[in-house]
């Protein structure tokens, strides 16, 4: 018996050593929607979270694996980087999608050139189309602006596709960082289908890479150039560029190049799904954001519209001539998602946001060149307006369609039938906790205007709401409730837990409110103490069940809850499981990468991710569709013989003090110790010889850090228990 309990408490005590490994279980799907999502909670927990903890990134080296620490490397180097490849190969490289040759801009440019300006960009051979000129003209002004010269063979899209299949379907070129030819999709493999959720998460990413990109100058050495007001690429008293001044777009030339091409992307999405893709449950058609109120007759982005695609000639990207909508529910983690990109598209290019100097930058970018200006410099819309104007339409269309007054609440999905909205009486918790977190964006930059109180009124109730009725009174949050039924009783979900926290940390930040603190705390802390198995370095996806299942959209909510519970809910610790969960989970989902990491062959960077020509079943830099971890073939879990009603520890969370309770069969020696989750004792509560009977000590852990503990009891040498415990 002596041996068994050696072997245990060696187990807990370097459970890193013997740990259960992750599978990859799925790799033919790749779903936009979910990849997307992936990419900003990962870009948002890379260089953002890293110095918002105080770590200096000029320290990071990518070719020297967790250096100066795990957590910096982790978050400076991987998150942004993994982050960087998802976007790259959706936008650029993949063909998910609809080609810019056809994009709504591009379209309206090109109907206004002269009859020979066919071919003048494109070899000097007239086609029969204008288009591929007028994007090759773009292009070369981005390259231009930048002082950049543009890749070949690009794919890049203003519209994406729901999925498709990574697999590419022919062997990586060597000159694959120029030449993007040989990082094609299988287009047939394709669902080609547009969903605003798909599109929204991939415009947010956008966003997150445009700004960083496009929020500072360069000269043509590459060497950065802080803008001041008085700087700019552009001629004096001009929005147009000023090739002899040495000041270029971008925090260097490829930044400057990418941030430019990304946002056309951006701009020309969001101007199709205006001009295209509003539905009046009839036919698809455009809302004109300037007059539109839904009281007059709701016009909404539907769930699924399938494209059909029609070759135009040798060498030119398919056109869509035909868009039908095959699923017409309005659905809210569309609609939020496409907000989420849109209200920071808005900020990004507000003329009057001269509060750093990234919007500095961000002046001379949206002034008229490249991008047209706001309609209060020129009275004509502009790409600020088109962003405002289509994040009104989306909230009133949820104020309208998915907000349930008389609850207090949004519903998952809603409809059209006579012109009358048909809401349903369902809400997940994920979506209560993201429609929060958006909500709060909406009432920042509507602020001063009618939407600004509707959009707080909303955080509120469903701020309420999730506290009310969708926590459980026993312990952590429902996964869903039915309106007049009650709540999902199916198992709870990990990513319920972390939706939940991330979106009351978003509503006390935004209104100071204690209460949205205190309970996001208890869902972070409910998540940690029940499903994060320390030992693991991972979590449990679904309570008390051994089989994690980790897709990229769980992943994601789980990465945002920790991110946000470290930066607002001040539990430091929850950096340091991020790592660890991140290098467990995603260093394995993760199927390939390029040398932006530092890799370049033969896994030069050292962290077991194949380089994408050496990656053995041809699959782009994505992650896994899935993956899963059973932790019940070797590690530690919590521990008991005894049973659970004869040891008892509580409060559990606790704060200032907890009370260990133990059932004593006989006289023995009785050992309570508490170790951390690295495996290291920081107290002995008790060592000594205990009757048989009840008995009750009390355990002060006003000393110790917040974070998640061990209690591991021995009870005369030949039982033990070890019970997980978390302190805040």
């Amino acid at each position: 018996m002596k041996t068994f309990i050696t072997l245990l408490l060696s187990m807990l005590l370097a459970a890193s050593v013997s740990q259960a490994q992750v599978v990859v279980t799925s790799t033919d799907n790749f779903s936009t929607r979910d990849q997307m999502l992936l990419a900003n909670e990962i870009n948002e927990s890379g260089e953002p979270f890293a110095e918002a903890l105080g770590y200096d990134l000029d320290l990071l080296d990518p070719m020297v694996l967790n250096q100066p620490d795990s957590i910096s490397y982790t978050l400076g180097i991987e998150n942004y980087e993994y982050s960087r490849y998802l976007l790259g190969t959706v936008i650029s490289r993949s063909g998910l999608g609809l080609h810019m040759m056809w994009a709504p801009m591009i379209v309206q440019m090109a109907a206004m050139e002269p009859d020979d300006f066919d071919g003048s960009f494109t070899g000097g051979i007239p086609n029969g189309f204008k288009e591929d000129d007028e994007l090759m003209k773009n292009i070369m002004h981005f390259g231009m602006l930048a002082n950049q010269m543009p890749p070949m063979n690009p794919w890049p899209q203003f519209a994406d596709f729901e999925n498709g299949d990574p697999h590419l379907p022919q062997a990586v070129a060597p000159d694959f960082q120029m030449d993007f030819s040989s990082l094609r999709w299988d287009r047939d493999l394709m669902d080609k289908t547009l969903n605003p959720a798909a599109m929204g998460q991939s415009l947010m990413k956008q966003y997150l890479w445009a700004q960083d990109m496009l929020g500072s100058f360069h000269d043509s050495l590459d060497v950065n150039i802080t803008p001041d007001g008085t700087n700019s690429p552009d001629s004096a008293g001009s929005p147009h560029f000023d090739p002899y001044n040495n000041i270029y777009y971008g925090g260097s030339s490829l930044d400057g190049f990418i941030g430019q091409v990304l946002t056309a992307e951006a701009i020309n999405k969001t101007m199709f799904l205006i001009n295209s893709l509003a539905y009046d449950g009839n036919e698809l058609g455009m809302v004109d954001p300037a007059t539109y109120d839904p009281a007059n007759g709701i016009q909404y982005f539907p769930h699924r519209i399938a494209v059909t695609e029609s070759p135009v000639g040798d060498m030119l990207p398919p056109q869509a001539s035909d868009l039908e909508v095959t699923d017409a529910s309005s659905d809210l983690f569309d609609q939020l998602s496409y907000l989420w990109g849109t209200l920071n598209f808005k900020n990004m290019m507000d003329p009057d946001n001269s509060s750093d100097e990234t919007h500095l930058a961000f002046h001379e970018v949206f002034d008229g060149d490249p991008f047209p200006a706001p309609m209060s410099l020129t009275g004509m819309p502009g790409s600020f307006d088109l962003m405002k104007g289509s994040s009104k339409v989306i909230f009133m269309n949820l104020m309208a369609m998915h907000f349930d007054m008389a609850n207090g609440t949004f519903v998952s999905t809603s409809g059209l039938s006579g012109g009358v909205t048909q809401p349903g009486n369902e809400i997940s918790t994920l979506e209560a906790g993201y429609i929060i977190m958006v909500l709060a964006k909406m009432k920042e930059e509507f602020a001063g205007t009618p939407l600004e109180q509707m959009a707080l009124d909303a955080l509120n109730a469903q701020s309420s709401f999730l506290i009310g009725t969708l926590k459980d009174a026993s312990g952590g949050f429902y996964n869903g409730y039915t309106l007049n039924l009650g709540p999902d009783n199916t198992s709870k979900t990990a990513v319920s837990q972390a939706a939940a926290a991330r979106g009351l940390y978003a509503a006390y930040v935004l209104t100071g409110n204690s209460s949205y603190l205190d309970v996001a705390n208890e869902a972070y802390n409910f998540l940690i103490s029940n499903y994060y198995v320390a030992g693991q370095h991972a979590f449990k996806t679904e309570l008390n069940n051994n089989l994690a299942i980790y897709t990229p959209f769980n992943f994601a909510v789980i990465a945002g809850g920790l991110r946000e519970a470290t930066l607002v809910g001040e539990h430091l610790e929850a950096a340091t499981i991020y790592t660890r969960f991140f290098k467990k989970v995603a260093n394995v989902m993760q199927l390939a990468e390029f040398d932006e990491t530092g890799e370049t062959g033969d896994d030069s960077d050292g962290d077991g991710i194949p380089y994408l020509p050496q990656q053995p079943d041809q699959l782009a830099p994505v992650f896994a569709a899935e993956a899963q971890l059973n932790f019940q073939v070797t590690g530690i879990d919590d521990f008991s013989p005894y049973n659970e009603t004869e040891v008892a520890i509580y409060p559990n969370p606790a704060n200032e003090s907890a009370t260990i309770n133990i059932n004593i069969e006989r006289t023995s020696s009785v050992t309570i110790e508490v170790i951390d989750f690295t495996g290291k004792r920081v107290q002995t509560i008790l060592d000594r010889q205990l009757p048989e009977g009840q008995f009750k000590t009390s355990w002060n852990v006003n000393e110790l850090p917040a974070g998640i503990y061990y209690v591991r009891i021995m009870v005369g040498g030949s039982d033990v228990v070890a019970k997980k415990v978390v302190v805040f």
